[in-house]
């Protein structure tokens, strides 16, 4: 399999995620580093080729032909990648170092060499771009200890026997020979706007020991041990990558632009905290026995919508602040498939949905036996009375559409949202009105029964009066709407319409406008399993699970005719849904242990 086309891009497929906490670095099947932002996630990168193949790269490969295999070391989101030649074999160990005490102040992006045996020729390149066409790197520091400037981020080249060639204008690079038993290392340490430290060499070599170890203490948390642990641990491992640990908000994905249909135009920011992804990742975390992340995630979401009062944004920054809009740098994107985006466009829609998310995985944490306080309850009353007032709006769905509906996931959400209410007030974990919020959750299933069935289509449908089908409906089977013959019914009517094979695309008519959405087909699993069809779940499942890449990442979507990965990568959504139906298949009784 070719790693890149003739425009030096790289099939999505080929990337591996590295991440400290803080923001994550991609890396190609052929060792180059095409996506590092720093220091945080959402930051403007200084290596973007994935969307630009003149925006920077942190290349390392040997410099003849070669065969190549990868893992992650066991438990940890620590990339190993060997590289066999005719001479010889090497491993590249690459880490984004964490901390004594848990993530680093500064960016460790460590690429550890260790010769395996014969000799290989090694050559390795560090290349910063333009910052989305807003800055020029610049060379500093002395000949032995080059540093890269760009738009108020420092670049500190550190190095072991890694064979350093005289640097000159924006470039750094070098070259060198292992040989069996060898050990090499090239480093960057980064900082932005302040002092840039340079840690010896040797102790960022230690440092890949040390950041292996942080993360298989952690994976020793995940208390899940049921079918498809290892697919459970790696989604987890994948999901932790997008925690952003300074706020302990979670972003939806790692990367921005990256088209969902090859004809261009459907290209988003995901880079931020999205109410409802929080929601669903923390509904997966706390049911494989996280706590850390999960109350940290829980007080983010819950202050920052207590700092928006009524006005509830569907998704912020990652440090809170709400976005300001969207522009579009002047880079190529991803095959040449544009635009590339710097913003996302969704900011100050109505998604109804959000309430059900917010409340569910709420009434999730106090099952897991924690208490809210009282500054919580009362903002939760407000939001849940909020709710029987706002359900009867049309809004724009929980894809962000521009056509503002009467969307049937949209009033589930609001029915689960008060459901979670009336279950918390009972807990004596809320105070209110319980009695209507009771009596709206039940005029929302009316209506959901009365204008979201259609008996033609034997389904529920997007919206009333449509007989299109919308795949988020199968959330609702797992919400506990309905697990009956009316949502087995519609299991099979979306899998019949919207399905490709395990796949299935979002809703009606996208089969010719964009890939399957990973996600959905998991909810499918989820769906089946909930309403008492755990073998067609098994099956779907196994299905499914082949289709992540060789390390068990996934991207927002697959194209069913070649399963290639389009959209942004990973994504947060497919692999918590991934989670999710493990456990909807593991079952209610134990699923830890099952």
């Amino acid at each position: 399999m070719a790693i890149r086309d003739d425009a030096g891009f790289a099939d999505l497929r080929s990337y591996a995620a590295i991440g400290d906490g803080r923001t994550v670095a991609l890396v190609a099947l052929d060792g180059s580093i095409d996506w590092y932002p720093t220091p945080d996630l959402d930051s403007t990168p200084a290596f973007a080729r994935l969307l630009d193949a003149r925006e920077g790269f942190l290349a390392l490969a040997p410099s003849t032909s070669y065969a190549v295999e990868r893992r992650y070391v066991d438990g940890t989101n620590v990339l190993e990648t060997t590289y066999t030649t005719d001479n010889g074999a090497v491993r590249v160990t690459d880490s984004l170092n964490t901390g004594v005490a848990g993530r680093l102040p500064w960016g460790e992006l460590a690429r550890r060499i260790d010769g395996l045996s014969g000799s290989v020729d090694m050559a390795w390149s560090i290349m910063p771009g333009s910052c989305f066409g807003t800055a020029s790197a610049w060379l500093d520091g002395e000949p032995d200890h080059p540093i890269l400037r760009i738009n108020g981020i420092g670049l500190g080249i550190r190095g072991i026997d890694h064979g350093q060639h005289p640097p000159t204008g924006q470039t750094v690079e070098g070259s060198f020979t292992t040989s069996e038993g060898s050990r090499h290392l090239v480093a960057v340490v980064s900082t932005h706007d302040e002092p840039l430290p340079l840690p010896d060499a040797q102790t960022i070599d230690d440092g890949v020991d040390r950041t292996i170890r942080n993360w298989q203490v952690w994976s020793d948390t995940v208390a899940y041990t049921g079918a498809y642990r290892h697919a459970v641990l790696r989604s987890a491992l994948a999901l932790k990558l997008l925690l952003h640990s300074p706020s302990g908000s979670i972003a939806a994905a790692a990367t921005t632009s990256l088209p969902e249909s090859a004809a261009g135009g459907k290209n988003w920011d995901y880079r931020y905290a999205w109410v409802r992804d929080t929601a669903y990742t923390l509904h997966a975390l706390t049911r494989v026995g996280l706590r850390e992340e999960v109350h940290a995630a829980v007080s983010w979401m819950l202050k920052n919508l207590r700092s928006q009062g009524s006005d509830l944004e569907v998704f912020t920054h990652l440090n809170g602040d709400t976005p300001e809009g969207t522009r579009h740098p002047d880079l190529t994107g991803w095959r040449n498939i544009g635009p590339v985006v710097d913003g996302n466009g969704a900011a100050g829609q109505l998604q109804l949905g959000v309430f059900g998310d917010l409340f569910d995985i709420v009434w999730e944490y106090v099952q897991s036996g924690h208490v809210l306080d009282p500054t919580t309850m009362r903002q939760l009353a407000g939001i849940a009375d909020l709710t029987c007032d706002i359900w009867h709006n049309r809004d724009a769905g929980i894809w962000e559409l521009p056509e503002e509906r009467h969307y049937v996931s949209s009033k589930l959400g609001c029915w689960n949202a008060l459901k979670c209410a009336v279950l918390l007030a009972e807990h004596g974990q809320l105070q209110g009105p319980v009695e209507r919020w009771a009596t709206e959750r039940d005029r929302i299933s009316a209506w959901v029964n009365e204008n979201g069935w259609s008996e033609e289509r034997q389904s529920y449908v997007w919206y009333p009066g449509s007989t299109d089908l919308d795949a988020s409906v199968l959330l609702h089977a797992t919400s506990g709407f309905d697990t009956g013959p009316r949502m087995s019914a519609t299991i099979d009517a979306i899998r019949d319409e919207l399905g490709s094979g395990p796949l299935i695309y979002r809703y009606s008519g996208m089969q010719q406008e964009e890939a399957s959405f990973v996600a959905c087909a998991y909810w499918a699993v989820s769906a089946l399993a909930a309403v008492g069809r755990r073998d067609e779940a098994v099956e779907l499942m196994e299905q499914l699970l082949p289709l992540a890449n060789d390390v068990g990442m996934m991207s927002e979507m697959i194209e069913p005719a070649d399963n290639s990965f389009m959209g942004n990568v990973p994504q947060g959504l497919s692999h918590l849904a991934l989670i999710n139906a493990a456990l909807a298949i593991a079952g209610p009784a134990d699923p830890m242990t099952s």
